[in-house]
């Protein structure tokens, strides 16, 4: 699984990823029965496959750090963000996160480079569906 794949599973797999208010994916809605037997009327939106679940980034985020006493910079620190996340920060996940999102600002490691692959990070998670505050977004 690529590293930005991972990313995603953590976040929109999370057991506290629940859709956020004001999501644009809806479920089935059911029209309360009349009581004479009348026809319940349904209407369905499209299979949820097709529709990604919007997720809130931030409050997913922001339980996963309370969980872990803080969380460090993960707001704006792609290192801290990929240790909360419990998944590889090193120099070489990385450059491999950079080639997979595109991202080729600056010297490999260099602040340059993580502040734009943090930025990258959060578009790609709102791309896919991620509710993404201003917060996060720099």
């Amino acid at each position: 699984m690529s590293i930005f794949g991972s990313i995603m599973n953590k976040i929109f797999h999370h057991s506290s990823a629940t859709p956020a208010q004001g999501s644009t994916a809806s479920a089935p809605v059911q029209a309360p029965a009349t009581g004479s037997g009348a026809g319940v009327a349904t209407a369905t939106a499209p299979a949820q496959t097709t529709a990604p679940q919007s997720v809130d980034v931030g409050a997913v985020l922001s339980e996963m750090a309370s969980a872990k006493g803080g969380g460090g910079n993960y707001q704006s620190s792609i290192v801290d963000l990929l240790k909360l996340l419990d998944l590889d920060s090193s120099l070489d996940a990385r450059k491999q996160l950079a080639n997979e999102l595109n991202v080729h600002t600056g010297a490999d490691g260099s602040a340059e480079e993580n502040i734009a692959l943090h930025k990258a990070v959060m578009d790609k998670l709102a791309e896919n569906g991620g509710v993404v505050p201003d917060s996060l977004r720099h």
